[in-house]
Protein backbone atom coordinates (compact mmCIF):
# COMPACT_ATOMS: atom_id res chain seq x y z
CA UNK A 1 0.00 0.00 0.00
CA UNK A 2 1.54 3.18 -0.88
CA UNK A 3 1.86 5.78 1.76
CA UNK A 4 0.43 9.68 1.20
CA UNK A 5 2.74 12.42 -0.44
CA UNK A 6 4.29 14.44 2.20
CA UNK A 7 1.55 17.42 2.92
CA UNK A 8 3.65 20.93 2.61
CA UNK A 9 3.26 21.14 6.50
CA UNK A 10 5.07 17.77 6.52
CA UNK A 11 7.57 18.56 4.66
CA UNK A 12 8.68 22.13 5.75
CA UNK A 13 8.80 20.64 9.33
CA UNK A 14 11.08 17.87 8.21
CA UNK A 15 13.20 20.54 6.67
CA UNK A 16 13.52 22.71 9.78
CA UNK A 17 14.75 20.03 11.53
CA UNK A 18 17.33 19.13 9.24
CA UNK A 19 18.13 22.98 9.23
CA UNK A 20 18.15 22.92 12.64
CA UNK A 21 19.55 19.70 13.77
CA UNK A 22 23.10 19.73 15.41
CA UNK A 23 24.94 18.35 12.39
CA UNK A 24 23.79 21.40 10.19
CA UNK A 25 24.30 23.94 12.52
CA UNK A 26 27.75 22.48 13.57
CA UNK A 27 28.63 23.06 9.79
CA UNK A 28 27.58 25.97 9.66
CA UNK A 29 29.57 26.75 12.55
CA UNK A 30 32.40 25.45 10.64
CA UNK A 31 31.70 27.30 7.13
CA UNK A 32 31.86 30.82 9.26
CA UNK A 33 35.04 30.20 10.96
CA UNK A 34 36.62 29.28 7.36
CA UNK A 35 35.42 31.95 5.61
CA UNK A 36 36.99 34.63 8.89
CA UNK A 37 39.66 32.67 8.68
CA UNK A 38 40.18 33.77 4.77
CA UNK A 39 39.07 37.23 5.39
CA UNK A 40 42.17 37.01 7.65
CA UNK A 41 44.75 36.05 5.71
CA UNK A 42 43.80 38.34 3.27
CA UNK A 43 43.10 41.32 5.02
CA UNK A 44 46.57 40.50 7.43
CA UNK A 45 45.89 42.34 10.14
CA UNK A 46 49.58 41.55 11.61
CA UNK A 47 50.12 44.70 8.85
CA UNK A 48 48.79 46.97 11.41
CA UNK A 49 52.68 46.50 13.14
CA UNK A 50 54.57 47.96 10.35
CA UNK A 51 52.01 50.34 8.56
CA UNK A 52 49.91 51.59 11.93
CA UNK A 53 46.17 52.27 11.74
CA UNK A 54 44.81 54.56 9.41
CA UNK A 55 45.05 58.44 9.63
CA UNK A 56 41.53 59.58 9.68
CA UNK A 57 40.95 57.48 12.96
CA UNK A 58 41.96 58.81 16.44
CA UNK A 59 41.18 59.26 19.70
CA UNK A 60 38.89 57.66 21.40
CA UNK A 61 36.83 56.39 18.54
CA UNK A 62 40.12 54.89 17.50
CA UNK A 63 40.32 53.05 20.80
CA UNK A 64 36.52 51.28 20.42
CA UNK A 65 37.17 50.32 17.00
CA UNK A 66 40.15 48.77 17.50
CA UNK A 67 38.22 46.58 20.63
CA UNK A 68 35.62 45.88 18.20
CA UNK A 69 37.98 44.82 15.48
CA UNK A 70 39.99 42.79 18.04
CA UNK A 71 37.37 40.85 19.19
CA UNK A 72 36.18 39.66 15.56
CA UNK A 73 39.79 38.72 14.56
CA UNK A 74 40.24 36.62 17.91
CA UNK A 75 37.13 35.40 16.72
CA UNK A 76 39.13 34.17 13.61
CA UNK A 77 42.15 32.72 14.80
CA UNK A 78 44.24 35.92 14.74
CA UNK A 79 46.41 35.41 17.54
CA UNK A 80 46.14 37.70 20.41
CA UNK A 81 49.49 38.66 21.28
CA UNK A 82 49.93 40.15 17.99
CA UNK A 83 46.81 42.25 18.33
CA UNK A 84 47.75 43.19 21.71
CA UNK A 85 51.45 44.30 20.56
CA UNK A 86 49.52 46.33 18.01
CA UNK A 87 47.38 48.22 20.57
CA UNK A 88 50.81 49.06 22.32
CA UNK A 89 52.59 50.18 19.55
CA UNK A 90 49.09 52.47 18.05
CA UNK A 91 47.64 53.70 21.60
CA UNK A 92 50.49 53.30 24.30
CA UNK A 93 50.06 51.65 27.45
CA UNK A 94 47.07 52.88 28.93
CA UNK A 95 44.60 53.15 25.90
CA UNK A 96 46.22 49.41 24.32
CA UNK A 97 45.81 47.99 27.60
CA UNK A 98 41.76 49.18 27.97
CA UNK A 99 41.44 48.40 24.51
CA UNK A 100 43.17 45.13 24.16
CA UNK A 101 41.40 43.29 27.23
CA UNK A 102 37.68 44.83 26.03
CA UNK A 103 38.40 43.26 22.67
CA UNK A 104 39.50 39.91 24.46
CA UNK A 105 36.29 40.06 26.10
CA UNK A 106 34.46 40.69 23.32
CA UNK A 107 36.27 37.84 21.26
CA UNK A 108 35.89 35.51 23.87
CA UNK A 109 32.07 35.82 24.50
CA UNK A 110 31.29 35.69 20.50
CA UNK A 111 33.63 32.67 20.08
CA UNK A 112 31.96 30.76 23.33
CA UNK A 113 27.95 32.31 22.24
CA UNK A 114 29.18 30.92 18.48
CA UNK A 115 30.18 27.61 20.31
CA UNK A 116 27.30 27.00 22.31
CA UNK A 117 24.99 28.23 19.82
CA UNK A 118 26.21 25.90 16.71
CA UNK A 119 28.39 23.46 18.02
CA UNK A 120 27.74 22.29 21.60
CA UNK A 121 24.92 19.33 20.74
CA UNK A 122 26.91 17.67 17.57
CA UNK A 123 29.84 17.51 19.92
CA UNK A 124 29.16 16.98 23.47
CA UNK A 125 28.26 13.04 22.07
CA UNK A 126 32.18 12.76 20.56
CA UNK A 127 33.73 13.38 24.14
CA UNK A 128 34.76 9.65 24.84
CA UNK A 129 38.41 9.63 25.04
CA UNK A 130 39.60 9.74 28.36
CA UNK A 131 41.46 13.03 28.22
CA UNK A 132 38.09 14.62 26.43
CA UNK A 133 36.33 13.69 29.32
CA UNK A 134 38.67 14.70 32.04
CA UNK A 135 38.86 18.04 30.65
CA UNK A 136 35.61 18.36 29.93
CA UNK A 137 34.66 17.11 33.53
CA UNK A 138 37.29 19.95 35.10
CA UNK A 139 35.84 23.03 32.89
CA UNK A 140 32.12 21.82 33.57
CA UNK A 141 32.90 21.01 37.38
CA UNK A 142 35.45 23.88 38.11
CA UNK A 143 34.68 26.47 35.32
CA UNK A 144 36.09 29.87 36.79
CA UNK A 145 39.28 28.19 38.62
CA UNK A 146 40.43 26.07 34.83
CA UNK A 147 39.35 28.97 32.67
CA UNK A 148 41.73 31.57 34.94
CA UNK A 149 44.68 29.21 35.19
CA UNK A 150 44.45 28.74 31.25
CA UNK A 151 44.19 32.50 30.99
CA UNK A 152 46.97 33.34 33.32
CA UNK A 153 49.37 30.60 31.92
CA UNK A 154 49.30 30.89 28.14
CA UNK A 155 50.43 28.64 25.67
CA UNK A 156 46.86 27.33 24.44
CA UNK A 157 45.65 29.04 21.62
CA UNK A 158 42.93 31.75 22.53
CA UNK A 159 40.17 30.83 20.35
CA UNK A 160 40.66 26.86 20.54
CA UNK A 161 40.27 27.57 24.33
CA UNK A 162 37.24 29.52 23.52
CA UNK A 163 35.11 27.02 21.46
CA UNK A 164 36.57 24.43 23.23
CA UNK A 165 34.84 25.75 26.62
CA UNK A 166 31.64 25.90 24.80
CA UNK A 167 31.09 22.50 24.28
CA UNK A 168 31.43 21.80 28.63
CA UNK A 169 28.44 22.65 30.55
CA UNK A 170 30.94 26.05 32.20
CA UNK A 171 28.11 28.60 32.35
CA UNK A 172 28.51 32.51 30.88
CA UNK A 173 29.54 34.55 34.06
CA UNK A 174 32.21 32.29 35.34
CA UNK A 175 33.45 32.56 32.19
CA UNK A 176 33.53 35.81 31.30
CA UNK A 177 35.08 37.26 34.40
CA UNK A 178 37.93 34.91 34.24
CA UNK A 179 38.88 35.76 31.21
CA UNK A 180 38.79 38.95 32.03
CA UNK A 181 40.45 38.75 35.08
CA UNK A 182 43.36 36.01 33.68
CA UNK A 183 44.22 37.73 30.99
CA UNK A 184 45.22 40.94 32.79
CA UNK A 185 48.83 40.51 33.13
CA UNK A 186 49.99 39.17 29.96
CA UNK A 187 47.81 41.07 28.24
CA UNK A 188 49.07 43.93 29.91
CA UNK A 189 52.75 42.77 29.40
CA UNK A 190 52.38 42.50 25.39
CA UNK A 191 50.49 45.99 25.18
CA UNK A 192 53.94 47.57 27.30
CA UNK A 193 56.27 45.41 24.88
CA UNK A 194 54.59 46.87 21.92
CA UNK A 195 54.35 50.48 23.43
CA UNK A 196 58.13 50.70 24.33
CA UNK A 197 59.30 48.25 21.14
CA UNK A 198 61.19 51.63 20.15
CA UNK A 199 63.58 51.16 23.38
CA UNK A 200 64.06 47.93 24.05
CA UNK A 201 66.71 48.31 26.84
CA UNK A 202 63.95 50.83 28.86
CA UNK A 203 63.46 49.04 31.81
CA UNK A 204 59.22 48.66 30.98
CA UNK A 205 60.09 46.75 27.92
CA UNK A 206 62.91 44.56 29.81
CA UNK A 207 60.14 43.82 32.43
CA UNK A 208 57.42 43.34 29.94
CA UNK A 209 59.57 40.69 27.65
CA UNK A 210 60.86 39.15 31.09
CA UNK A 211 57.31 38.70 32.65
CA UNK A 212 56.26 37.16 28.76
CA UNK A 213 59.04 34.63 29.29
CA UNK A 214 58.16 33.73 32.92
CA UNK A 215 54.94 33.03 32.24
CA UNK A 216 55.71 31.21 29.54
CA UNK A 217 57.90 28.66 30.94
CA UNK A 218 55.12 28.33 33.98
CA UNK A 219 52.65 27.64 31.43
CA UNK A 220 54.81 24.44 29.87
CA UNK A 221 55.16 23.63 33.39
CA UNK A 222 51.67 23.47 34.14
CA UNK A 223 51.00 21.34 30.86
CA UNK A 224 53.10 19.03 31.79
CA UNK A 225 51.55 18.39 35.57
CA UNK A 226 48.09 18.44 33.61
CA UNK A 227 49.81 15.45 31.38
CA UNK A 228 50.79 13.76 34.06
CA UNK A 229 47.27 13.98 35.79
CA UNK A 230 45.33 13.33 32.63
CA UNK A 231 46.89 10.42 32.09
CA UNK A 232 46.58 8.68 35.96
CA UNK A 233 42.80 9.42 35.78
Amino acid sequence: MLEPAATPDGLAARCTRVLFSPWSRLTLLLALLACAAIAMLLWRPQRLLADGWPAQLSGPTAVVIFALAYGVCTTAFVPRPVLNLAAGALFGSQAGFVSSLAGTVLGAGLAFGLGRLLGQDALRPLLRARWLTAADRQLSEHGFRSMMAIRLFPGLPFCATNYCAAVSRMGWLPYLLATALGSIPNTAAYVVAGARASSPTSPAFLIATGFIVLSGLGALAVAWHKRKAFRGR
